[in-house]
C-alpha cells in the first residue's frame, strides 16, 4: 500500500509543469479584449515594418529610385490615384506606403533602444541609491531631481542640437538615430532609478537581505540576485507605457527638425514634411504617417495599461 502511494519519479516533473494557457498572466490577456486587440495591431505593424524591403514597391531612401514625374499622386482609390501607390505618393514621388513603413522601423528601433538604455542606466542608479544610502543616494537623486525640473523636450532638443553641431557634417546624417536615442534616453532615467530606488530601500532591511550580508555576499551580487528580481513588476509597467512616450518623443524631435534627417524619414519627418502641403490640397502626406504613429502608440499605452492592472495584487 505505501509503495502503491508513492508516485513514479518519472511523472513528478510532469505533474509539477504548468501550461503556460494557465498562467495567471495569460488568462488575464485573453481577457481583456484590449489587450488583445492592441497586441495584434502592434505585432502587425512590427511584421510589416520589418518586412517592408519585400513587401514595399519602392525603397524611400534610395533617391536614385525616386521619380519626380510620379510626385503628388493620390491614393489609389482617388480619381487620379495609380498602381503601385496605394496611399499616394509625395511631393518626392516617394511612395508613401513605402515611408511610413520604413519610418515606423526606424521610430520603434528608436523608441526600443532609448528605452533599453533608460532602463538600464535607471536600475543601476536606482540600486546604487537604494542600496548604499547617504552621500551616494543624495548626489544621485539630486542630479534627478535637477533633469525633473526642467521639460523633457527642451533637454532632449539641447542634447541633439549640440551633439549633432558637435559632430563634422559627413557624419550628422549616420549617427542622427543614436544621437536621438541619447537625447530621450538621458531624462528618461530618472523615473526608473526613483522607483527601483523606493522598492530598494524597502528590500534592503529584510531578512533575506540582512541573512546575505552576515555570510559576507558581496553588494553586487546581493543587488542583482536578490535585490533586482523584487523591483522589476512596477519597472516593467514603467517601461511599456514610457516605449510609447519615447516614439511620440523621437516624432516630436523629427517634426521640431532636429531628428531624423529628410532621406532617412521617420514617421516625425514624414509629419513635418507632410504638414506642409496641409491646405495645398496633398492632405494624404500628414494623415496617414499621423494615423500609424497613432496606432503605434495607442496599442502600447492599451498593453501597459492591461499590464499594470494584471501585474497589481490589489486587483487581482
Amino acid at each position: 500500500m505505501a509503495d502503491a502511494a508513492v508516485p513514479e519519479p518519472a511523472t513528478l516533473p510532469a505533474a509539477r509543469r504548468r501550461p503556460i494557457r494557465d498562467h495567471e498572466l495569460w488568462v488575464s490577456f485573453w481577457a481583456h479584449p484590449s489587450a488583445v486587440i492592441a497586441a495584434a495591431m502592434l505585432l502587425a505593424i512590427v511584421a510589416t515594418s520589418l518586412a517592408a524591403p519585400w513587401i514595399t514597391p519602392q525603397n524611400p531612401y534610395d533617391l536614385a529610385a525616386l521619380d519626380l514625374m510620379n510626385s503628388e499622386i493620390p491614393p489609389i482609390w482617388s480619381e487620379d490615384g495609380q498602381w503601385p501607390y496605394i496611399l499616394g505618393t509625395d511631393t518626392q514621388g516617394r511612395d508613401l506606403l513605402s515611408a511610413i513603413l520604413y519610418g515606423s522601423r526606424i521610430s520603434l528601433v528608436i523608441g526600443f533602444a532609448s528605452v533599453l538604455a533608460a532602463l538600464a542606466v535607471g536600475l543601476s542608479l536606482g540600486l546604487l541609491a537604494g542600496y548604499f544610502g547617504g552621500i551616494v543616494d543624495n548626489l544621485l537623486m539630486r542630479l534627478g531631481d535637477v533633469l525633473l525640473s526642467m521639460p523633457f523636450i527642451l533637454i532632449a532638443i539641447l542634447i541633439s542640437a549640440v551633439a549633432q553641431q558637435s559632430l563634422p557634417v559627413g557624419m550628422r546624417d549616420t549617427l542622427a538615430a543614436p544621437i536621438l536615442v541619447l537625447a530621450i534616453a538621458v531624462p528618461s532615467w530618472v523615473q526608473y532609478a526613483r522607483t527601483v530606488r523606493a522598492s530598494a530601500m524597502v528590500e534592503k532591511r529584510k531578512e533575506y537581505v540582512q541573512a546575505a550580508r552576515l555570510i559576507r555576499v558581496k553588494s553586487w551580487r546581493i543587488m542583482l540576485h536578490h535585490i533586482l528580481p523584487n523591483t522589476l513588476t512596477p519597472i516593467l509597467v514603467a517601461a511599456t507605457l514610457n516605449f510609447g512616450l519615447a516614439i511620440l518623443s523621437e516624432a516630436t524631435l523629427s517634426f521640431l527638425g532636429v531628428g531624423m534627417p529628410p532621406d532617412q524619414p521617420s514617421l516625425g519627418t514624414l509629419i513635418r514634411v507632410g504638414n506642409q502641403f496641409l491646405f495645398s490640397g496633398l492632405w494624404w502626406i500628414v494623415v496617414f504617417p499621423s494615423v500609424m504613429l497613432c496606432l503605434i502608440v495607442l496599442s502600447v499605452n492599451l498593453i501597459g495599461d492591461w499590464l499594470r492592472d494584471a501585474l497589481n495584487p490589489k486587483l487581482r
